[in-house]
């Protein structure tokens, strides 16, 4: 399957008979502004004006599906939140702490490591990437009057491992008898670049196109808008809407969160009456994600979510993202690619997205409805070693 993963396989389907559609992750359209000193809006749009021109029927941003994730992933913690209380009758804390699921990396290694202890305590809402392609094969497809079998989707990425994420069995469904995939290819950034390069094309002077509003999250004077955070936001959204729902706080200005160990363990409370009622956490990179997973064992886990994601800094930093230029240092361009990530794009409110709230009435129902755990919720699976395999490794 993951021979299917590349550039090469990616250029084939352009030649086939199948409507190809390319999703950008805001991750890797950042990458390519600092690239190329360009704003993501210019990014995306002439993206769009490039993908077109090879025969891509359409061009999305994955900030769109983010937003779907973001809103299960809210309804989940609230649901988990509620009934980890004492008044609830069940065992407080049971249910928590609620870990984020829409890093490949981290539930590659919980599967594989941790096995069954820690996966009852990922979230089960599917990542931006397969929430835009079950958006795409299950509903837009149709509404194009499309087979999703006749649709090849492709997304634009900042992560290797989000090529592992696309071809799990649980991202893929029958239709007429045929075998169809969510996410058919995945590219990282790098292939991108790699694809303008082999081109010969002067990527600033790309005509901009329009933008493909279906699925992209742009409004009517043509900004861009989404949450903040390079990793999707997860923690800062459900903080600010448990808040709101639970405790009718509203929070005003950026989310402080105090730095720990180091920067990329950082955590957040909010205290109501002088009682902490909540507490989240931003755990990026192995060697704080394993200290973290040790005391979730132990039982002496304090916070009631957490951010994971297995890279350093998080998203930005992932392994498909375009690598730091001469005389530039790692830590040099994840500032500029922090400053880039925000720098044109409209902070908004996931519940209050259009596009969002029209898939909602269209398609999914409510949020945590049936309809939505069927096509934005997921299970993991606890990876059983032979015992051949461990003596092999021991």
């Amino acid at each position: 399957m993951l021979e299917k993963q590349s550039l090469g396989d990616f250029i084939d389907r352009i030649n086939s008979d199948k409507a190809v559609i390319v999703s950008v992750s805001p991750q890797s359209r950042a990458s390519l502004a600092a690239f190329f000193g360009l704003s993501q809006s210019q990014v995306l749009r002439k993206l769009t004006s490039l993908f077109k021109s090879i025969g891509v029927k359409a061009v999305f941003d994955t900030s769109s599906s983010r937003d779907l994730s973001l809103i299960e992933a809210c309804n989940e913690f609230v649901s988990r939140y509620q009934r980890s209380q004492p008044s609830s009758g069940q065992e407080a804390g049971a249910n928590l702490p609620l870990i984020s699921s829409a890093c490949p990396g981290w539930i590659c290694y919980a599967e594989k490591t941790l096995g069954s202890y820690i996966l009852p305590y990922i979230s089960s809402v599917k990542s931006p990437q397969q929430a835009i392609g079950a958006a795409i094969k299950h509903h837009v497809a149709e509404r194009l009057g499309l087979k999703p079998y006749h649709v090849y989707h492709v997304t634009v990425m900042p992560c290797y491992d989000k090529k592992l994420e696309a071809v799990r069995d649980d991202f893929t469904f029958s239709v007429d008898g045929k075998e169809v995939t969510e996410v058919d290819s995945v590219l990282t950034t790098g292939e991108v670049l790699d694809l303008i390069q082999s081109k010969s094309i002067d990527f600033k002077t790309v005509e901009e196109s329009s933008l493909d509003r279906l699925l992209t999250n742009v409004d009517e004077e043509g900004h861009l808008y989404g949450v903040s955070g390079g990793s999707g936001g997860y923690a800062e959204t459900i903080f600010r809407y448990v808040a709101h729902v639970i405790y009718k706080r509203e929070i005003e200005g950026p989310l402080d969160f105090r730095i720990l160990r180091n920067s990329d363990f950082r955590e957040i409370t909010l205290e109501v009456e002088g009682k902490p009622v909540l507490k989240f956490a931003l755990c990026y990179g192995f060697r704080n994600l394993q200290n973290v997973v040790r005391k979730i064992k132990m039982g002496k886990c304090e916070y009631h979510f957490i951010e994971v994601m297995a890279c350093p800094s998080g998203c930005l930093n992932g392994g498909g993202q375009l690598k730091p230029v001469e005389g530039q240092s790692a830590k040099e361009l994840i500032q500029q690619l922090e400053s880039v990530y925000t720098q044109d794009i409209l902070i908004s409110d996931p519940f209050r997205n259009p596009i969002a709230k029209k898939l909602y009435d269209e398609w999914l129902g409510q949020p945590g409805s049936e309809n939505a755990k069927k096509y934005l919720h997921t299970e993991y699976h606890p990876v059983v070693k032979s015992v051949a395999s461990q003596l092999q490794n021991w």
